[in-house]
């Protein structure tokens, strides 16, 4: 939290030192810092109740009374409200890669159902990791034109459809079609996460809620194979997936009940529908957003998505740097199952299974450190820079990562290599997802701050980074570690990603001069 400070754009100063009642937000492409001034602010600027912090964005007052607040402004929803829509979105979020990582450790029994390869079988994942990143991308555009709230609920409902699908396909070809389109309509959680939380949250709150769906994402993919594996140890794979399903059909069921649309065009009044059943359903379904005349096209959104990823400190920060943190790990996720079932580990599915324990335990004290540090470093920067603020801040967060994750990579390369004993490669998993946590989080919270404005389609990139890198990795990197050897192959992996933090450092030295040379294109709503 910005302690006793208020908080102003400079881009929205007005001559007077105190700060204008309008929207108060970061300055998109400016170059500016976000400013926090010691003086006094004028009574009509909002702040929290101890009067220690601007609101920022300044949520919207009444239409009839100005002295009110608008209640369909989401920024004004009480705190139980928010965080029950918080709350439907983690499971979303949580299942988009805990469902595609769900069925790696089924790929044995699925060898004998279709008298395929163990690494053949394998590969009916990678379709659905690639489309993660197209549908990431497709999902955004339509959740800027017609809802946040449509996309979470037809995402979870398809989703669950192509699971039951999966858990029924009678052969691999249908099997992996169904996984395929999985990926495709389960990602869309993922990418507007980042919307929803600042549709409803303040500057002040983001990072805090950012690091708790950030955890959730990220944890998926261990807590995913770790339940399967138990479900297997008693089933077969198909009630393994349809176990699966109902996971799915839950996580529908929190949505229906628990969210709302967030939404909420600050340029031009938009109704809301009627209370009621019949209104949630209007805004579940998308219809009501069909109904809104004043939104962006999607044409106008995809050709935005086209000129931010452009911008010097969005491609270094997602293409040449997340990518390839995401490139190792699930290149782990996926072909860990194959480094320990042959000798000398001779692992059952249910010991692979406890294994993906130690990324979980990684990812939860990656969350622990970064729910105290972001705080702790945003607090810092403000004190010793005269009350102002950069976003670049936010990118000694990926410190933590720069340092663990290629030493993990190493140590797990020599683990394999070595045949040392299996608590080496869970030490060395874990630190690679402490490390993962950290710089996720650091750089979703940078992007959010320098493009409030069009957080979904920044939110779209880095997952299309994230994923795009997963799926190459699925096609080589067994051949790479048979042809070089473990050693060699984590090795120049973890060499690759240590030189992959020139882009963080190049950002921090050169951002903000990129931000005002490259700004932003106007958003639309």
């Amino acid at each position: 939290m910005l302690e006793k400070s208020s908080v102003q754009s400079q881009e929205l100063a007005s001559p007077d030192p105190g700060l204008n009642t309008n929207d108060v937000e970061i300055s998109e492409g400016k170059g500016n810092d976000i400013r926090v001034l010691a003086d006094s602010v004028d009574d009509n600027v909002k702040t929290t109740k101890d009067r220690k912090v601007v609101l920022i964005p300044q949520p919207s007052a009444g239409l009839t009374n100005p002295s009110t607040d608008d209640p369909d402004d989401p920024l004004n929803w009480t705190w139980a409200k928010k965080h029950f829509i918080l709350a439907s979105l983690i499971m979303p979020a949580l299942l988009t890669d805990f469902g595609m990582a769900f069925g790696t450790v089924d790929f044995e029994q699925q060898s004998v159902t279709w008298h395929m390869s163990v690494p053949a079988v394998a590969k009916s994942i990678s379709g659905g990791i690639f489309m993660q990143g197209v549908g990431g991308l497709i999902s955004v555009p339509f959740a800027i034109r017609y809802g946040r709230l449509p996309i979470l609920f037809w995402s979870q409902f398809l989703a669950c459809a192509m699971v039951i699908g999966s858990s029924l396909a009678p052969s691999y070809a249908s099997f992996t079609v169904f996984r395929t389109l999985q990926g495709f309509f389960n990602t869309a959680p993922q990418v507007i996460g980042l919307t929803i939380i600042h549709d409803i949250f303040f500057f002040h709150e983001r990072t805090r809620k950012i690091n708790i769906w950030a955890f959730c994402v990220l944890v998926g993919p261990y807590l995913g194979p770790f339940l399967s594996s138990l479900i297997l140890s008693k089933l077969s794979w198909r009630s393994d997936f349809g176990i699966l399903a109902s996971i799915y059909g839950l996580s529908l069921l929190l949505i229906i009940v628990l969210s709302d649309e967030t939404l909420f065009n600050r340029t031009q009044n938009e109704p809301r529908p009627k209370k009621g059943i019949l209104g949630k359903i209007l805004l579940l379904t998308g219809i009501h957003g069909t109904r809104q005349t004043s939104r962006p096209t999607l044409a106008s959104v995809l050709w935005h998505i086209v000129v931010i990823q452009i911008k010097p400190h969005i491609l270094l920060t997602t293409a040449c740097f997340m990518m390839l943190l995401f490139m190792w790990v699930i290149g782990l996720v996926t072909t860990v199952p194959q480094f320990l079932f042959p000798p000398p580990y001779l692992f059952t599915p249910v010991q692979v299974g406890l294994l993906y324990l130690a990324p979980s335990i990684g990812s939860i004290i990656g969350e622990v450190w970064g729910h105290w540090f972001n705080d702790f470093n945003a607090n810092r920067y403000i004190r010793h820079n005269a009350g102002s603020y950069c976003p670049e801040n936010r990118l000694w967060g990926c410190y933590v990562s720069l340092v663990f994750s290629p030493v993990a990579l190493v140590l797990f390369g020599q683990g394999i290599a070595h045949k040392l004993h299996w608590i080496v490669l869970a030490i060395a998993w874990a630190l690679y997802t402490i490390g993962q946590v950290s710089a996720t989080v650091a750089i979703s919270a940078y992007l959010l701050d320098t493009c409030p404005k069009h957080s979904a389609i920044v939110s779209g990139i880095l997952n299309m980074w994230r994923t795009t890198g997963g799926f190459c990795v699925v096609y080589f990197q067994l051949k790479w570690v048979a042809r070089n050897g473990a050693g060699t192959s984590f090795g120049v992996q973890a060499a690759i990603l240590a030189a992959s933090s020139v882009s963080i450092v190049a950002v921090q030295l050169w951002g903000k001069r990129w931000r005002m040379k490259y700004p932003m294109p106007v958003a639309d709503n």
